[in-house]
């Protein structure tokens, strides 16, 4: 078995490998990631200039930026301090030999709630400017879309034990899309997309699942932050993307 193996792992390493030197390998990659990344603000920009045309390119470009900057950015709201069981293990040692003394006492833990700038501050200030600029008489699809969006990725979302609530990617962008095309035509299907796919997965994710906050045991939960911004970032985007 031994022969068999080193012939398998001889032959997987004629197979896979990297045909030029590591240096001139790390340099196409970076290259490759700047070409990528070029390519992916273009469909941004097209996407924001869709919902913005009065808006010069400069501020299409600054919007992005501080979405994408903003997402570091996270405005201090609340503390939370719970009860939670601590498990500790000693160690003894009786005769030279050692035992591990299990014991449980109760410890506080406490968790900072968050509003994230890039991932919800922005959106929702965006939002509300695409429904100022909307006809009052089609703000009702606006609000019909964005309850329903909420309530898809309410339905997806996840609370996750030390990391916050997580949510598939691609559920809010495609949920969103798909209520700005039955519930909007020309233009105003990309202003349902977009409000529907940020407010939508702000509800849904985040504002409904606050009551899960206490029992996450992370240190900070953040509103359109970890867990939630590259879903409602990309929301907004691929929403305005497909129903375009």
């Amino acid at each position: 078995m031994s022969e068999i193996r080193n012939t398998s792992t001889r032959r997987s390493r004629g197979i896979f490998y990297i045909p030029i030197q590591n240096r001139f390998f790390l340099i196409l990659t970076v290259i490759l990631g700047i070409v990528l990344s070029l390519l992916f603000i273009n469909i941004i920009g097209s996407a924001f200039k869709t919902l913005f045309p009065s808006m010069g390119a400069y501020i299409v470009s600054l919007v992005l930026a501080t979405c994408l900057l903003g997402s570091y950015v996270n405005i201090p709201v609340k503390r939370y301090r719970t009860q939670h069981p601590i498990i500790r293990v000693s160690r003894v040692t009786v005769f030279g030999v050692t035992y591990p003394v299990p014991s449980l006492r109760v410890g506080f833990y406490e968790t900072l709630l968050a509003v994230n700038v890039g991932g919800a501050i922005v959106p929702t200030v965006t939002s509300i400017y695409l429904m100022a600029k909307t006809p009052s008489a089609l703000l009702p699809y606006v609000v019909v879309a964005i309850i329903v969006v909420a309530g898809v990725v309410k339905f997806f979302s996840k609370p996750v034990k030390g990391v916050g609530i997580v949510v598939p990617v691609l559920i809010p962008p495609i949920a969103a899309a798909s209520a700005g095309t039955l519930l909007g035509s020309g233009y105003f299907s990309h202003v349902v997309a977009y409000v529907s796919g940020t407010l939508g997965t702000l509800v849904g994710a985040d504002l409904l699942n606050l009551h899960q906050i206490p029992k996450m045991g992370t240190p900070i939960a953040s509103i359109g932050g970890a867990g939630t911004f590259d879903g409602i970032f990309l929301a907004g985007i691929i929403a305005v993307l497909i129903a375009f």
